[in-house]
C-alpha cells in the first residue's frame, strides 16, 4: 500500500470482529514500530503483547476503564508501549540534556506508535491508542519493571467499522512559516 494511501485509510477503531491475528503480522507491527528513529539511536520504546485470551480479558477487566475496554471488547489483542525511562534525553550519569528531560522518552515511544499504527494499518488491522489505564494493575499484571515508563495500551485487530474521515483542520491554521 503507498504511504499517503495508508496515512489517508488510518483511524482509531472502536469495533473489531472477534479474530485473532497470526503471530507473523504481529511481530512485523512491531519491527516497523523499532525502525522509528529514537535519541541518539537509544531504542528505548518496549512493547508488552498481549495476546493469550485469558491475559486479554484481564487487562480489559482489571486495567482499562469501562469505556475503553468496551471500545476494544472484541481486539484479540492488546499492546503496552513503554519506554526505558532516564535514557532518552539524558546524559551517562542520568542528568537530563534540557529541560524536557522524559519527554525524549514519550516523543520516542510517539514516533514508534505512529509507525506501529501505519504498518497495522497497511497490513489491513485497525488500532486504536489509549492513554487512560491503569498503570499499576499493567505494571503488576505484566510484570513490568519500575525503569519502564508506561505510555499506552493499543487495541489491535481486525476492524469491524468503517468510519469515516475526521475533519483535519487547514493547513494555514497549523503551519507557521518565518
Amino acid at each position: 500500500m503507498e504511504l499517503q494511501k495508508v496515512l489517508s485509510e488510518r483511524r482509531s477503531i472502536r469495533r473489531y470482529k472477534n479474530l485473532s491475528i497470526p503471530q507473523k503480522d504481529i511481530e512485523m507491527i512491531v519491527q516497523a514500530a523499532q525502525e522509528a528513529p529514537s535519541w541518539k539511536n537509544s531504542q528505548t520504546a518496549r512493547y508488552h503483547v498481549v495476546y493469550t485470551e485469558e491475559m486479554v480479558k484481564r487487562i480489559k477487566e482489571e486495567a482499562l476503564p469501562e469505556f475503553n475496554a468496551k471500545n476494544v471488547a472484541d481486539a484479540p489483542v492488546l499492546i503496552v508501549m513503554s519506554f526505558i525511562g532516564s535514557r532518552s534525553g539524558f546524559d551517562r550519569d542520568k542528568n537530563p540534556i534540557n529541560e524536557i528531560g522524559e519527554g525524549w522518552g514519550f516523543y520516542d515511544c510517539g514516533l514508534a506508535s505512529e509507525n506501529l499504527l501505519l504498518k497495522a494499518t497497511e497490513l489491513g488491522y485497525g488500532t486504536l491508542v489509549m492513554g487512560i489505564r491503569d498503570e499499576a494493575k499493567l505494571r503488576e499484571l505484566l510484570n513490568i519493571q519500575q525503569d519502564e515508563i508506561i505510555v499506552s495500551v493499543i487495541g489491535l485487530g481486525i476492524q469491524d467499522i468503517a468510519p469515516s474521515r475526521p475533519e483535519r483542520k487547514a493547513l494555514s491554521d497549523v503551519l507557521k512559516w518565518h
